[in-house]
């Protein structure tokens, strides 16, 4: 942070109580917000989404069908990693990391891949170095390219009804923010993200540029 950075003002007890209570009021009205939008989301039309489109995991060959795990819903993160590259994206990288316990959704009944057109043995061997254990599958035809993504980054989200998938919601660029828990955590804090675009002085990083693998700060 630089240091002629504007920092909050110095008030008393009552005065803090004051505006934190009308923080909270504009808190209220955003959750009820980000509420109507989720429920505008789960009604969100779907479309017939399989291919025959395979996958190589751990255990084998895997269809789009195979990656519910007799589930009936499926999050996949299509992360940048690709044929050749030792290291995946800084940003998605930081993504995976705020993935929490799959337990959690595996109780909603919706599971969660991380998918991405490296081989195999190269996401293997990136997931060793990252300490990661989410289940994670290499896809080499169309389904990057069929679900909107060409080199790039996104979250694509699937209805299985029996044998039957549908595609029900795709998200990228900064709609994937509200999976990274690092990026809410900070913004409850007085210096936020330290990036350009919040409050002049308290940052000079683009968005995300600040990002870094996690062994690499």
């Amino acid at each position: 942070m630089p240091e002629t950075a504007t920092l909050p003002s110095i008030v008393s007890a009552d005065e803090w109580r004051i505006a934190r209570d009308a923080l909270l009021a504009k808190e209220k009205e955003l959750t009820r917000a980000a509420d109507a939008v989720a429920a505008e989301r789960r009604r969100l039309p779907m479309v017939r989404f399989d291919g025959g489109y395979e996958f190589e995991g751990p255990q084998g060959k895997m269809t789009l069908l195979d990656l519910f795990e007799g589930r009936r819903q499926l999050i996949v993160y299509h992360f940048m990693l690709g044929p050749g590259q030792k290291a995946g994206c800084p940003g998605c990288s930081m993504l995976v990391d705020n993935i929490g316990h799959l337990a959690h959704l595996h109780a909603r009944d919706t599971t969660l891949y991380v998918v991405a057109p490296a081989s195999l043995p190269e996401i293997e061997r990136y997931k060793e170095r990252m300490g990661w254990t989410m289940p994670w599958v290499s896809t080499v035809d169309s389904f990057n390219p069929d679900s909107g993504i060409d080199g790039g980054f996104g979250v694509s989200v699937f209805l299985r009804d029996g044998d039957d998938v549908f595609r029900t919601y795709f998200t990228t660029g900064r709609g994937a923010d509200q999976l990274v828990g690092t990026l809410r955590y900070l913004d409850l804090t007085p210096l936020g993200r330290q990036e350009a675009w919040e409050e002049a002085g308290r940052g000079t990083d683009g968005p995300g540029h600040w990002w870094k693998r996690h062994d690499e700060y």
